[in-house]
């Protein structure tokens, strides 16, 4: 393993961990947006149905991804231009 990527490490969790944090933000407001409610309902919640804990479940992994694919790539970008060194896998894309 280079060394360069090595260093990235602890860059990629703290970009992971800020990542969380703005994906939980994101999904708040997202779903305080489409219910009008402040609180998404948690799955072992009595009160809540099916449908709206499934549909929490669903918003918040897509923001989630999202927010994380979107912080990963730019971390990676940003360490590239000041390192010139990629940080992750740069095997090209075989389309298999």
């Amino acid at each position: 393993m280079n060394v360069n990527k090595l260093l990235y490490r602890p860059l990629g969790m703290l970009f992971g961990v800020l990542g969380g944090l703005a994906a939980s933000a994101v999904f708040g407001q997202v779903w305080k947006l489409v219910t009008g409610t402040a609180e998404a309902p948690t799955p072992t919640q009595k009160d809540r149905g099916w449908g709206e804990v499934l549909l929490a479940a669903t918003i918040q992994g897509a923001i989630f991804g999202l927010v994380k694919a979107a912080i990963d790539r730019g971390g990676a970008t940003g360490y590239d231009k000041l390192t010139g060194e990629w940080p992750g896998d740069t095997n090209k894309y075989d389309g298999d």
